[in-house]
């Protein structure tokens, strides 16, 4: 029996973020909620399309959309992008660790010119 199971939300907003039409959405929502119509005028694609990334955006959690009658302003929800910085900020440590290591090597690396030129 396959069991079907949902993505975990981190998987979910991944996959929405590897879009760089989202991305792009998302930095315009930055500076406010704004029309489908207005998201979709720096894109050369159609509305339907445009309304395809909103839908996996909101699917993600990172967009709601308003239902004022006609005009249905999106918004941005930078909740699900905390959870991204968290994992992200998990490997820092260990760049930090690969880092501090490299500096010490370069440090070394320079003492031992100076002595020996």
């Amino acid at each position: 029996m396959v069991s079907h199971m949902a993505p975990e939300p981190l998987s979910t907003t991944l996959a929405a973020l590897a879009d760089p039409t989202r991305r792009a959405i998302l930095a315009r929502l930055v500076q406010g909620e704004t029309s489908v119509t207005e998201l979709a005028k720096p894109f050369r694609m159609s509305l339907p399309a445009v309304s395809k990334h909103l839908k996996v955006l909101e699917r993600a959690g990172l967009i709601a959309r308003g239902r004022a009658a006609q005009w249905r302003p999106c918004r941005l929800d930078a909740g699900p992008l905390r959870e991204v910085a968290e994992w992200v900020d998990g490997y820092r440590r260990f760049w930090d660790e690969r880092l501090g290591r490299l500096d010490d090597y370069l440090s070394e690396l320079q003492t031992k010119e100076k002595n020996h030129g």
